[in-house]
């Protein structure tokens, strides 16, 4: 019995190579899982900018633009207004977190309501293989103006 060896002497080292290749594969999980989170906060950051510049358009009229109807009195918007509504909104409110951050459009399509689009670039907090370089993100809000 000088040549047999127990099957066991011969997975010596399969587990370090498991071991290892389960811990990239956390790390892959958990890196991935940071990006999707990163990815999601700077959308609703986005859409925040976004509701802010909708609501500064929707409240860019003038006492003249209000019509009195069978309904009661409705602001009538120009999308003049509201693209420069939103314009001086942008310029008062802090944004330098976003990347290359244009508005799109800014506009009142029905007279009523003032459409906002806002567009930024996302990037990973931490550059993997797996998760894309950047995202380009777009968002648009809506906000309505009425009298109560």
């Amino acid at each position: 019995m000088t040549g047999r060896r127990s099957p066991a002497s011969n997975e010596a080292g399969s587990t370090l190579l498991l071991t290892i290749f389960y811990g990239f594969l956390a790390l892959s999980l958990v890196l991935v899982a940071l990006s999707a989170t990163s990815l999601y906060l700077e959308h609703k950051r986005l859409l925040g900018l976004a509701d802010g510049a909708a609501l500064a358009g929707s409240e860019a009229f003038t006492l003249d633009a209000v019509q009195v109807g069978v309904v009661g009195p409705r602001p009538q918007l120009r999308s003049g207004d509201v693209s420069a509504a939103v314009g001086e909104y942008l310029r008062l409110v802090p944004h330098d977190s976003f990347e290359a951050l244009t508005v799109t459009s800014a506009a009142s399509a029905d007279g009523q309501s003032a459409s906002v689009t806002l567009r930024s670039w996302w990037r990973p907090p931490v550059l993997t293989l797996v998760v894309p370089d950047g995202v380009p993100l777009e968002v648009t809000a809506v906000s309505r103006a009425v009298f109560h």
